[in-house]
């Protein structure tokens, strides 16, 4: 059965949400209707990111990371993860601007994720990853 995680909305995701719908309001109010318009499509497109975006792992043993519809899924076999730890942007003694999970795949490639059980998470994985080792072993 898939395990399906969803992410985290992020205090700068909730900020671009602010930023995006008070210009479609200013420019609404000017009447510049073509720039109301794009930046309504552009708050539909975040939007749709923020609401839609899951970490899905399979009994397969990938991991589907989905960034909405409007973007395509990347698929990550979880046997070509090598790390995966909690990491910190920017702390301020123990204040942190933003807490996230980074994924090590292949050889110097990354992904960073923000799903909300990150511990759960984590620790899925990392169970994932033993698994496929001890099938290989």
């Amino acid at each position: 059965m898939n395990r399906i995680f969803h992410a985290r909305i992020a205090w700068y995701q909730y900020f671009l949400l602010i930023v995006l719908g008070a210009n479609a309001f200013g420019f609404l109010w000017c009447k510049y209707i073509l720039l109301a318009v794009f930046m309504m499509l552009m708050l539909i497109v975040v939007i749709e990111q923020v609401i839609h975006t899951t970490y899905t792992v399979t009994p397969g043993g990938e991991l589907i990371l989905s960034y909405g519809r409007f973007t395509r899924k990347k698929i990550l076999p979880v046997k070509d993860i090598i790390s995966i730890q909690e990491h910190h942007s920017m702390k301020f003694g123990n204040f942190s601007v933003t807490k996230y999970v980074l994924i090590e795949y292949g050889k110097g490639k990354y992904v960073s994720v923000m799903p909300v059980k990150e511990r759960e998470f984590i620790e899925l994985i990392e169970k994932k990853m033993n698994d496929e080792r001890q099938v290989t072993d």
